[in-house]
């Protein structure tokens, strides 16, 4: 089982110099992989008392594509996930261009995690419909596949029409792979058929595992077996008790989990240095077993 990290967006200030610190402490501290959320634009809470979601215009989130840019440049193992960008937002083309060329820069270390979004200002804002997502993101994702594939594409499509194009250069990987993450049954039932592996986004408890079990039984009905469609769990640094991680580390291996990442947002952590402290003290305790 594989050790992630996952970027600390809102704690992260504005500045290069704080970013390459972290990034760097993290393919220094071994790590497998480094995650980082997408979002494009915040919503003014003030204008809207009924709010939920849980980030706001005054949430700071760097964007996620340009920063992996940025990242290849400054690491060398690293693997890059989008964990998750948030596809029926953003045009496709557009996005197989920008994925391409950040497996390009970065050797082949591209892992790009996808899905649906729960924020409507931001496709409103972006003009793209937020009532069909669900079901543009699959011909979204037959399309990005080809165009990493082959030099040129004829694709006509419900949402995508490309008239004898491509991209060039080709990435690294052809094609990149792609996640997605799910919640919802007719989301958890798309990524079993389509996608290369799965964020559960949920604790490794027995609702977790219900989740997890409905999952790969949805894998083996596509016709797919469920070690070929891995996941990859999260972990709540939190209040920093090891023996929990422990036992969570545990649970996600009893559940056969090919990658585990640790977020250290929402701990109470102020500054770049205790998140550096924060991660590699996590991984200490993972390697200790």
């Amino acid at each position: 089982m594989e050790l992630g990290y996952v970027f600390p967006q809102t704690e992260m200030g504005p500045g290069p110099t704080d970013i390459r610190r972290l990034v760097r402490a993290v393919e220094d501290a071994g790590y497998h992989h480094l995650a980082i959320y997408d979002h494009v634009l915040g919503a003014d809470v003030s204008r809207r008392p009924d709010w939920r979601g849980p980030y706001t215009s005054e949430t700071p989130f760097h964007e996620v594509l340009v920063l992996f840019g940025y990242c290849a440049a400054i690491t060398e193992r690293l693997q890059l996930v989008t964990s998750i960008l948030i596809l029926p937002q953003r045009q496709t083309a557009l996005v197989a261009k920008q994925a391409a060329e950040i497996d390009l820069l970065s050797g082949g270390r591209l892992r790009l995690g996808v899905g649906l979004g729960w924020n409507d200002v931001e496709y409103q804002a972006l003009n793209e419909d937020f009532h069909n997502r669900g079901r543009r993101i699959e011909e979204q994702i037959d399309v990005l596949r080809k165009l990493w594939t082959e030099p040129v594409i004829t694709y006509e499509g419900r949402w995508h029409r490309i008239d004898a194009a491509g991209i060039q250069p080709l990435p690294v990987q052809r094609p990149i792979p792609i996640w997605m993450g799910a919640y919802s049954e007719p989301a958890l039932k798309r990524a079993a058929r389509i996608a290369d592996g799965w964020f559960p986004q949920l604790p490794p408890d027995d609702r977790g595992r219900e989740v997890l079990d409905r999952f790969q039984e949805y894998v083996r009905e596509a016709g797919r077996r469920p070690e070929d469609v891995p996941i990859e769990g999260r972990l709540q640094y939190g209040d920093g008790d090891p023996e929990r991680w422990r036992r969570e580390l545990q649970l996600w291996r009893e559940r056969d989990a090919r990658f585990v990442s640790l977020v250290t947002m929402n701990a109470g952590l102020r500054t770049v240095d205790q998140h550096i402290e924060a991660l590699e003290r996590f991984v200490r305790v993972a390697q200790e077993g």
